[in-house]
């Protein structure tokens, strides 16, 4: 299952230290951009999805003797930063003592004042609506619409059969277009 590439990188991360460490500075180049975007759209705010994207390339690094390799490494480490997003807005909401319904509102109403947010008022919309999908159709919805990830590779990610993906992505997007159509606060024409 592994791609040539990610074979040769995590047989030198297992390997020497020197090996390893100039393994571990390609993975990061290969993987840094598009965990990154995975990783903000689930925390909204650049510095804190800098922060758990640290997180993650750390515990990759320290766990890579774990990898058994029935998955593709970037499906491996997609867990990982998934898991490591939620970890990080769920230890928010508690150190600020709300729900991780209000969190989320709370980070969508910041991304107008956050500099590395080029989105518009439909955009900032659009975040409304999938910050009301339950976990699950968000998580699909964020992995297929905005990063562009084939059902299969999120089936591997999340560990579910496609047919239960498509389904939650079909469900997601009408739901999406009843809160958009309810909350109809920009011009259409």
């Amino acid at each position: 299952m592994l791609t040539p590439e990610e074979s040769h990188i995590v047989k030198a991360l297992k390997a020497s230290r020197a090996e390893a460490e100039q393994a571990f500075k390609q993975l990061v180049d290969l993987y840094k951009e598009p965990l990154y975007w995975h990783v903000r759209h689930m925390v909204k705010n650049h510095d804190d999805a800098h922060d758990v994207l640290q997180n993650t390339f750390v515990k990759v690094y320290r766990y890579i003797h774990n990898f058994k390799g029935d998955s593709k490494l970037y499906s491996w480490m997609y867990r990982i930063a998934t898991n490591e997003a939620i970890t990080f807005l769920n230890k928010k909401a508690k150190r600020l003592n709300i729900s991780s319904q209000e969190l989320q509102e709370e980070l969508i109403e910041n991304l107008k004042a956050d500099i590395y947010f080029d989105g518009d008022e439909i955009q900032l919309e659009l975040q409304k609506a999938v910050n009301n999908l339950p976990e699950k159709q968000q998580q699909v919805f964020i992995m297929h619409y905005f990063e562009g990830l084939k059902y299969k590779e999120i089936a591997e990610i999340l560990e579910v059969s496609e047919g239960a993906l498509k389904s939650n992505y079909h469900h997601a997007v009408q739901k999406i277009k009843e809160f958009l159509a309810r909350n109809q606060t920009f011009n259409t024409h």
